[in-house]
């Protein structure tokens, strides 16, 4: 057998986690996921009224929420639900959250 029939198979994942690592993009991807994990995070009722968009490079999550009232609730529950984003994460954490008003775009 030559060198390259010992080779053992390596997953995508694996291949993707550490060209990532390397790149120090582990964490920004890792904050990322915060955006499609989101209505499992907070629960129906906000994911209902509260739309993640992105995460800035500071950690920043940026939130658009559909009415005057939530916003202004939501920003009262910034330190829960911050904590409950973060819970059992060790890297990728979101440092804080920016909500903003939807505007009728029409």
């Amino acid at each position: 057998m030559t060198n390259q029939q010992r080779r053992v198979a390596t997953r995508v994942g694996d291949v993707i986690k550490r060209y990532l690592a390397r790149r120090g993009l582990a964490a920004r991807v890792a904050q990322a996921q915060v955006i499609p994990d989101w209505p499992r995070l907070v629960g129906p009722q906000i994911a209902a009224v509260a739309t993640p968009e992105r995460v800035g490079p500071d950690g920043t999550l940026i939130v658009q929420v559909t009415t005057s009232s939530w916003l202004t609730e939501l920003h009262l529950m910034a330190p829960d639900i911050i904590a409950r984003v973060n819970a059992g994460r060790e890297s990728g954490r979101i440092a804080a959250i920016r909500w903003y008003l939807a505007h009728d775009r029409s």
